[in-house]
């Protein structure tokens, strides 16, 4: 049976701005730990090399990549536990928030168990989980901002972004790269969600915040 949800007004608690600021932190960590140890890593190639090859033992710097991707993960966790007043109550925002926990413990994952772990299994398995996980999470949130003004005009970008992560995932495993490259590919799995949690979050941020009213107590009669 369809849920009857009445759409919400466009307020957020005061913690989900704290939410949007810990993912927006999370996206831009990563994304200048990537472009500073790629600077270190001789010959490195967006388009033949894997982006996990940032913290394998052939990275001078992979200390620097292994750390960033662990704080991602625990950052995007952080606001997985922030966020969730966004969204009405329903089962979809349950779901999302929860897959988006996983990909953060995926990214963790990664960064404990880089490339040159053995057995390469914890690694892959960590990966999948990463990628998999933040693209449905995408597409779940979509279905969970339906009615809900705070989100108006997000949720197709939401629902289409995961689309575009979960796709480029499938051909990635697939071992289509469309001339991309086996790294453009997995940049394409990634790039959908590291841009979201930035846009999402200057969204959020934008949209006013309320505390909780605090009722001074009835006298006892």
């Amino acid at each position: 049976m369809a849920e009857d949800v009445a759409p919400a007004g466009p307020l957020v608690h005061r913690a989900v701005h704290h939410a949007a600021i810990v993912w927006i932190l999370a996206a831009v960590e990563f994304v200048v730990a990537m472009i500073v140890v790629q600077q270190k890593y001789a010959n490195y190639s967006l388009k033949a090399n894997y982006i996990s090859d940032l913290g394998g033992k052939s990275s001078p710097w992979a200390i620097v990549f292994d750390a960033s991707v662990i704080a991602f993960g625990l950052l995007v966790i952080l606001g997985v536990l922030l966020i969730t007043t966004a969204f009405p109550a329903r089962r979809s925002r349950t779901v999302g928030l929860g897959l988006i926990a996983f990909s953060g413990i995926g990214s963790v994952g990664v960064g404990v168990f880089p490339e040159s772990f053995h057995p390469a299994t914890y690694h892959v398995a960590f990966a999948l989980l990463a990628f998999l996980a933040g693209n449905l999470a995408l597409i779940v949130l979509g279905a969970a901002m339906f009615r809900d003004t705070r989100w108006a005009g997000y949720r197709s970008y939401t629902m289409f972004s995961g689309l575009i992560g979960l796709i480029a995932l499938i051909l990635f495993v697939a071992h289509l790269d469309l001339a991309l490259g086996t790294g453009g590919m997995e940049r394409l799995i990634v790039a959908p969600m590291l841009l979201w949690l930035v846009v999402a979050g200057i969204h959020l941020l934008r949209v006013p915040a309320y505390a909780p009213r605090i009722l001074p107590k009835s006298p006892a009669a």
